[in-house]
Protein backbone atom coordinates (compact mmCIF):
# COMPACT_ATOMS: atom_id res chain seq x y z
CA UNK A 1 0.00 0.00 0.00
CA UNK A 2 2.50 2.52 -0.80
CA UNK A 3 0.30 4.67 -2.62
CA UNK A 4 -1.71 5.80 0.51
CA UNK A 5 -0.97 7.81 3.44
CA UNK A 6 -1.26 6.53 6.77
CA UNK A 7 -2.26 8.44 9.65
CA UNK A 8 -0.11 11.59 10.94
CA UNK A 9 -0.64 14.32 12.37
CA UNK A 10 -2.36 17.52 10.89
CA UNK A 11 -0.01 18.82 7.73
CA UNK A 12 2.65 16.24 7.95
CA UNK A 13 4.28 15.08 4.62
CA UNK A 14 4.39 11.38 3.98
CA UNK A 15 6.10 9.35 1.27
CA UNK A 16 5.09 12.66 -1.12
CA UNK A 17 1.60 12.65 0.01
CA UNK A 18 0.38 15.34 2.41
CA UNK A 19 -2.71 14.05 4.86
CA UNK A 20 -5.21 16.98 6.33
CA UNK A 21 -6.78 16.54 9.04
CA UNK A 22 -9.92 19.03 9.43
CA UNK A 23 -12.67 19.16 12.66
CA UNK A 24 -15.27 18.26 10.32
CA UNK A 25 -13.30 15.25 7.63
CA UNK A 26 -10.30 13.64 7.58
CA UNK A 27 -8.56 13.08 4.19
CA UNK A 28 -6.38 10.73 2.83
CA UNK A 29 -5.01 11.62 -0.52
CA UNK A 30 -2.88 9.27 -2.63
CA UNK A 31 -0.09 10.52 -4.70
CA UNK A 32 -1.82 11.45 -8.15
CA UNK A 33 -5.18 10.57 -7.46
CA UNK A 34 -8.24 12.46 -6.25
CA UNK A 35 -10.06 12.16 -2.74
CA UNK A 36 -13.63 10.32 -4.48
CA UNK A 37 -11.29 7.51 -5.61
CA UNK A 38 -9.59 6.79 -1.78
CA UNK A 39 -12.97 7.30 -0.31
CA UNK A 40 -14.05 4.41 -2.32
CA UNK A 41 -11.36 2.30 -1.61
CA UNK A 42 -11.99 2.95 2.10
CA UNK A 43 -15.63 2.17 1.85
CA UNK A 44 -14.72 -1.08 0.57
CA UNK A 45 -11.84 -1.75 2.80
CA UNK A 46 -14.04 -0.99 5.68
CA UNK A 47 -16.82 -3.43 4.39
CA UNK A 48 -14.24 -6.12 3.66
CA UNK A 49 -13.41 -6.34 7.05
CA UNK A 50 -17.01 -6.11 8.76
CA UNK A 51 -19.06 -8.35 6.81
CA UNK A 52 -17.11 -11.19 7.53
CA UNK A 53 -16.97 -10.40 11.14
CA UNK A 54 -20.76 -10.18 11.09
CA UNK A 55 -21.09 -13.25 9.69
CA UNK A 56 -18.54 -14.90 12.04
CA UNK A 57 -20.52 -14.14 14.89
CA UNK A 58 -23.82 -15.54 13.38
CA UNK A 59 -21.79 -18.73 12.24
CA UNK A 60 -20.20 -19.07 15.55
CA UNK A 61 -23.99 -19.16 17.21
CA UNK A 62 -25.13 -21.68 14.79
CA UNK A 63 -22.11 -23.65 15.64
CA UNK A 64 -22.52 -23.41 19.32
CA UNK A 65 -26.32 -24.34 18.70
CA UNK A 66 -25.37 -27.27 16.80
CA UNK A 67 -22.78 -28.77 19.43
CA UNK A 68 -24.98 -28.20 22.31
CA UNK A 69 -27.58 -30.42 20.35
CA UNK A 70 -25.15 -33.00 19.58
CA UNK A 71 -23.73 -32.80 23.31
CA UNK A 72 -27.31 -33.40 24.55
CA UNK A 73 -28.44 -36.18 22.40
CA UNK A 74 -24.75 -38.36 22.69
CA UNK A 75 -25.35 -37.72 26.61
CA UNK A 76 -28.87 -39.45 26.29
CA UNK A 77 -27.92 -42.02 24.04
CA UNK A 78 -24.55 -42.71 26.62
CA UNK A 79 -26.64 -42.30 29.90
CA UNK A 80 -28.92 -44.63 28.58
CA UNK A 81 -26.35 -47.36 27.41
CA UNK A 82 -24.65 -47.04 30.87
CA UNK A 83 -28.06 -47.48 32.79
CA UNK A 84 -27.84 -50.92 30.98
CA UNK A 85 -24.24 -51.97 31.61
CA UNK A 86 -23.51 -54.48 34.03
CA UNK A 87 -20.26 -56.24 35.16
CA UNK A 88 -19.57 -59.51 34.57
CA UNK A 89 -17.15 -61.81 36.54
CA UNK A 90 -16.30 -65.57 36.93
CA UNK A 91 -13.41 -67.21 38.72
CA UNK A 92 -10.78 -69.40 36.73
CA UNK A 93 -8.20 -71.48 37.92
CA UNK A 94 -6.10 -74.51 37.11
CA UNK A 95 -3.20 -76.11 38.23
CA UNK A 96 0.45 -74.84 37.53
CA UNK A 97 1.92 -70.86 37.18
CA UNK A 98 -0.79 -70.12 34.46
CA UNK A 99 -4.22 -69.41 33.79
CA UNK A 100 -6.03 -67.45 31.36
CA UNK A 101 -9.57 -65.73 31.23
CA UNK A 102 -12.47 -67.04 28.69
CA UNK A 103 -12.44 -65.24 25.48
CA UNK A 104 -13.87 -61.54 25.97
CA UNK A 105 -12.57 -61.63 29.56
CA UNK A 106 -10.00 -59.84 31.35
CA UNK A 107 -8.06 -60.76 34.48
CA UNK A 108 -8.91 -58.30 37.18
CA UNK A 109 -7.04 -60.17 40.07
CA UNK A 110 -5.28 -62.98 40.32
CA UNK A 111 -4.01 -65.29 43.30
CA UNK A 112 -1.63 -68.16 43.91
CA UNK A 113 -1.17 -71.30 45.74
CA UNK A 114 1.41 -71.96 47.82
CA UNK A 115 1.01 -68.52 49.84
CA UNK A 116 3.03 -66.42 46.85
CA UNK A 117 1.59 -63.16 46.34
CA UNK A 118 3.94 -62.02 43.70
CA UNK A 119 1.71 -62.30 40.33
CA UNK A 120 1.57 -60.44 36.75
CA UNK A 121 -0.84 -60.49 33.82
CA UNK A 122 0.65 -61.39 30.79
CA UNK A 123 -0.91 -60.50 27.28
CA UNK A 124 -4.23 -58.70 28.89
CA UNK A 125 -5.85 -62.61 29.23
CA UNK A 126 -3.80 -64.55 31.39
CA UNK A 127 -2.76 -64.44 35.01
CA UNK A 128 0.86 -65.66 36.09
CA UNK A 129 2.13 -66.75 39.25
CA UNK A 130 6.08 -65.29 39.91
CA UNK A 131 7.08 -67.92 42.79
CA UNK A 132 8.73 -71.18 42.04
CA UNK A 133 6.58 -74.64 42.46
CA UNK A 134 3.25 -73.04 42.56
CA UNK A 135 0.16 -75.81 42.75
CA UNK A 136 -2.66 -74.10 41.42
CA UNK A 137 -3.32 -70.57 40.24
CA UNK A 138 -6.91 -68.86 40.06
CA UNK A 139 -8.15 -65.52 38.29
CA UNK A 140 -11.26 -63.33 38.92
CA UNK A 141 -11.81 -62.54 34.83
CA UNK A 142 -14.60 -59.77 34.01
CA UNK A 143 -16.38 -57.91 31.06
CA UNK A 144 -18.87 -55.54 30.56
CA UNK A 145 -22.29 -56.60 29.68
CA UNK A 146 -25.61 -54.83 28.44
CA UNK A 147 -28.78 -56.20 29.94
Amino acid sequence: MEDFATFAPAGSYLKGQLVNWGAASCKIVPEGSSAPGVMKAAVFLLLTLLVPAYHTDAQCVIDNVVDLKVQAAISSIVSSTLAKAKLLCQDVSARGALVSCPAGYKPTGCACGMACGSWDIRTDSTCHCQCGGIDWTAARCCKIGLE
